[in-house]
């Protein structure tokens, strides 16, 4: 027995809009570096919304009116789920072709309406226009989405929808009205019918699954992230130094450990207030970044302390980055338009101290190296602070013999 065509609708609206109110949750919850959940929400909304026009209307206002809308409203939607997908992905939003495609689509359903009635003409051009809003953003998805499952799933979805409207576009052209009209009742409208409405729904499980992931990463990224600074925080670190500890293990090397430390913070602070002592914190931390290569870590340990990884990396170098270090805030500076409105002051000039010590040796922990450098830093404060000192080397306990 063949479902009602009325029935799939309703199912199916119902369904999307529980949906949009999910999507529309989650944009009011997640961060908002995930963009484009709203967008998605209110394509679901006029996808609905457009499919229920189809199936309500009858009569003479349905014969002429309900088309014309209904092909509106759903191509709004699709061009509504184009922008939220473009959004997510931070590209510019081709609000241009949003507007070209539903007013094409609006000039082409009045002519195979009103001028020459003809259903399956307009389902060709229809289905062609929603073939260039999904592959486009199939192209999105793998041009700019993260190599994950999450969007290997997604595109995949999206570039199956993209399959059965243009093979519809194209099965418009070679069958009759009645053989492609979804809205009479028989088994391949129905089949149809709801294949297009369950994959409208498939899809945004689709984008959810990815927005999730995004979630998951930002998550993660800020459990390691000092917020102030945007460096690694002990957490992040620790993190870091267990990989980079077991690759020197199996590839014997060394390893270099800088803990740095501002001079006179506190007055700072009380002189110029805890927003210039933030900027000051802020500031440091670029200048240490900028001096270090793509392998190497900083950190913020927690108030004015900083501790640097050098991987692969022995005293010399490690003292080299330093000087470096020290020689760039020595050097009068202010900061840049982009970090703060021009009427600003100037940072006020300040230094650090810098202490440093060597791991050669795979058995040292990092508690134990991290002591080291520390000890050679309240040296440097000791003898005047603005210098490096270097920490003797490393006690470690005699194995037994077998």
């Amino acid at each position: 027995m063949a479902l009602d065509p009325a029935t799939i609708v309703l199912m199916s609206t119902v369904m999307a809009v529980a949906m949009s109110v999910v999507l529309y949750s989650a944009h009011s919850s997640f961060p908002r570096e995930i963009k484009g959940l709203k967008q998605w929400a209110i394509s679901l909304v006029l996808l609905a919304f457009g499919s229920g026009i189809y199936a309500s209307t009858s009569g003479l206002l349905g014969n002429i009116l309900s088309p014309l809308c209904a092909n509106a409203v759903i191509l709004w939607g699709l061009g509504f789920g184009l922008i939220g997908t473009q959004m997510f992905y931070s590209r510019e939003s081709s609000w241009w072709l949003f507007h070209f495609v539903w007013v094409l689509g609006m000039v082409a359903s009045g002519y195979y309406v009103i001028v020459n009635p003809d259903y399956s003409g307009r389902l060709a051009i229809f289905s062609v226009l929603a073939f260039v809003l999904y592959s486009y953003q199939v192209v999105l998805i793998w041009g700019y989405g993260e190599r994950h499952f999450s969007t290997v799933f997604f595109g995949l979805l999206m570039l199956f929808q993209s399959v059965v409207v243009l093979i519809r576009g194209v099965l418009a052209m070679t069958h009759s009205s009645d053989d492609m009209n979804q809205f009479v009742s028989g088994p391949h409208q129905n089949l149809y019918l709801l294949t297009s409405h369950f994959m409208t729904l498939l899809l945004t499980v689709g984008f959810m699954t990815v927005a999730t992931r995004r979630l998951q990463t930002i998550l993660e990224r800020r459990s390691t992230l000092d917020p102030l600074t945007q460096v690694l925080n002990r957490r992040g670190f620790n993190e870091v130094y267990a990989k980079e500890h077991a690759l020197m293990r199996r590839e014997q090397t060394v390893m270099t450990m800088l803990s740095i430390d501002l001079d006179y913070f506190k007055a700072i602070n009380d002189c110029y207030g805890h927003s210039t002592g933030d900027r000051v914190l802020t500031d440091v931390a670029s200048v240490i970044a900028k001096a270090l290569r793509a392998s190497d870590h900083v950190a913020r340990f927690g108030g004015e302390e900083f501790v640097v990884l050098l991987p692969a990396t022995g005293l010399e170098r490690g003292h080299h980055v330093a000087e470096r270090i020290q020689t760039v805030l020595r050097a009068p500076r202010s900061e840049t338009e982009s970090e703060q409105s021009a009427a600003a002051a100037a940072l006020p000039p300040y230094t650090v101290s810098i202490g440093i010590a060597c791991q050669v040796s795979p058995d040292e922990d990092l508690d134990n190296i991290l002591l080291r450098a520390d000890r050679a830093l309240y040296c440097a404060k000791e003898r005047g602070r603005d210098r490096i000192e270097i920490a003797a080397e490393a006690v470690l306990p005699l194995h037994a013999s077998a």
